[in-house]
C-alpha cells in the first residue's frame, strides 16, 4: 500500500521514509525558532521603537546576551512577519537661498566624519515635522561627526533664524561634553546659516564654520540620516500640539543617544561610543 501511494503521489520510498524519521528534528527546529522568534520579538519592540535586522543583532547580544547571525534573525523576521519599515529615498530639500549679504564659506571637513575626536566635527541641519491636523514644526539639531551623538536641538513652529541661533547655544550650555578648542560646526548653504549673525554668534563662542558644496547633500550624510530614521520612528504626526512633539521628541533623542546601537559605532549607542574614544585618547 506504501509505495503504491508513493508511486500515486510520484514520491520515492526512500524519501517517504526519510521524512517520517525526521519529524522529531522538524519539531524541534519548529520549538526552536518559536523561541528565538519570541526573542527577537521583544528586540523589535524594545523601548518602543520598531528595528532591523542588525539593530535586533545589537540588541540581543548587548541586552539579552544571546548571539544569533543575521542570516537567521532575517530569515524569522520573514516567518513570523516581524516586519520593519524602509525609508523611501527622499529628495534633498535645500534651504531657503542665501541673499547677497550672505557669505558661504569653504568645506574643510570634506566627507571626513570619523574623525574619532568628540567635540570636533559638529553637523547641524534643520527638518520639517508636519503634526496636529495641518501644522508645521521645524527641528533643528547639532550632532558629533565622530559619535553620531545628538548634542542639542531645538524644535519652533517657525523658520526664522533663531531656530538655528537657539541651537547654538543649547549647544554651549550642554555639559556632557567638553567641545575641543579648534570645534567648528558643518551645514550646507542654507541661508540661515550663511547669514551674517549666525556667522558672528559661531565666532562669539569660539566655534569655526564648515559648508557643504551647493546642493550637495551626501557632505552632510550623517546628519540627514539621522532625520531620516527619526522619521521612521516618530510618529509626529499624531501629535496634537506643539509640547506634545518637543516630548515626543525629546524622549526619541534620549533613545537615540543612549540606547540605539549602531553597526558603525563598533555595536555601541553614541554614548558608550564617545566614552570608548574618550577613554582611549
Amino acid at each position: 500500500m506504501t509505495g503504491y501511494l508513493c508511486s500515486l503521489l510520484n514520491v520515492s520510498r526512500s524519501g517517504y521514509y526519510s521524512y517520517l524519521q525526521a519529524a522529531d528534528s522538524r519539531l524541534e527546529r519548529i520549538r526552536s525558532d518559536a523561541e528565538a522568534g519570541e526573542l527577537i520579538k521583544k528586540a523589535f519592540e524594545r523601548r518602543g521603537y520598531k528595528k532591523g535586522s542588525r539593530s535586533i543583532k545589537m540588541i540581543l547580544e548587548h541586552e539579552f546576551g544571546v548571539i544569533y547571525n543575521l542570516k537567521k534573525i532575517r530569515r524569522l523576521m520573514k516567518k513570523f512577519n516581524i516586519v520593519c519599515t524602509h525609508r523611501k529615498p527622499n529628495p534633498y530639500k535645500r534651504m531657503t537661498k542665501a541673499t547677497l549679504e550672505h557669505r558661504t564659506l569653504p568645506n574643510p571637513l570634506q566627507r571626513d566624519f570619523k574623525k574619532g575626536i568628540p567635540g570636533l566635527a559638529l553637523l547641524t541641519d534643520i527638518t520639517y515635522l508636519p503634526y496636529g491636523r495641518s501644522e508645521m514644526a521645524y527641528l533643528s539639531t547639532i550632532l558629533d561627526a565622530s559619535t553620531g551623538e545628538i548634542l542639542s536641538h531645538n524644535i519652533s513652529n517657525r523658520l526664522t533664524l533663531d531656530i538655528a541661533t537657539d541651537t547654538v547655544d543649547v549647544l554651549k550650555k550642554q555639559k556632557r561634553l567638553k567641545l575641543q578648542k579648534n570645534a567648528f560646526i558643518h551645514s550646507d548653504q542654507g541661508s540661515h546659516y550663511t547669514s551674517p549673525i549666525y556667522q558672528e554668534l559661531l565666532k562669539k563662542n569660539g566655534l569655526g564654520q564648515s559648508m557643504s558644496r551647493r546642493g550637495n547633500c551626501w557632505d552632510n550624510v550623517p546628519q540627514e540620516s539621522f532625520f531620516g530614521h527619526m522619521k521612521d520612528h516618530v510618529d509626529h504626526r499624531s501629535c496634537r500640539s506643539l509640547q506634545e512633539l518637543k516630548q515626543e521628541m525629546n524622549r526619541y533623542i534620549r533613545y537615540y543617544n543612549n540606547h540605539r546601537y549602531q553597526w558603525g559605532l563598533k555595536k555601541m549607542t553614541p554614548v558608550q561610543y564617545r566614552n570608548h574614544l574618550l577613554s582611549a585618547s
